[in-house]
């Protein structure tokens, strides 16, 4: 490969080399990652999935292979795996001890996995959580459901939107009213 390149990329060649293997390992990260979308796409559409599971399921996914195709980059600069998981099981222990003291956290999160399976309310629905007989609460149209915060577009009456972001917990706190496919005023 030397014969190939001028005289003047001689002492780049490393570089040039490197260069190349990172783009490759972007490029294959990148197709694999569209392969995955569209198999998971077509697995949704088929077995009738809830969107916020291939949701889910295609963020998992693609975080799991861009940190692959990171971890493979970092290889190829000659930084070392087993240092790196050292770093990260050493962190991990110490996220998880965190994690454990950040209870509320970890409650939205175990409600949010139920409200992914038992399907209280689905994106696009309109619900409210309601507080007792005599006050109005909380309602909106479902705009995104993560970990944390279901995330709900309010209508104004003056006609403008807000947007309320509310703890999955609080799903399973309050009752909660659901209407479906109720159109936009």
């Amino acid at each position: 490969m030397k014969q190939l390149l001028p005289e003047w990329a001689q002492p780049w060649l490393e570089f040039i080399t490197l260069g190349l293997q990172v783009m490759l390992i972007l490029l294959a990260a990148w197709l694999l990652n569209m392969a995955v979308r569209r198999i998971v796409r077509r697995l949704g559409e088929r077995y009738n999935l809830p969107a916020e599971l291939v949701i889910g399921v295609r963020r998992i996914n693609a975080f799991v292979i861009y940190a692959g195709a990171l971890l493979t980059i970092l290889d190829r600069f000659g930084v070392s795996g087993t240092v790196l998981w050292t770093a990260f099981t050493g962190f991990a222990a110490v996220a998880a001890v965190a994690f454990f003291a950040a209870w509320s956290v970890l409650s939205n999160i175990f409600c949010a996995m139920l409200i992914f399976t038992t399907r209280p309310f689905r994106l696009h629905d309109h619900v409210e959580l309601l507080e007792n007989g005599e006050k109005p609460g909380l309602k909106g149209q479902v705009t995104d459901i993560n970990l944390i915060y279901t995330t709900l577009q309010e209508r104004l009456p003056d006609g403008s939107d807000t947007v309320l972001q509310v703890p999955n917990s609080l799903f399973f706190q309050r009752a909660t009213r659901r209407w479906r496919n109720m159109p936009r005023a």
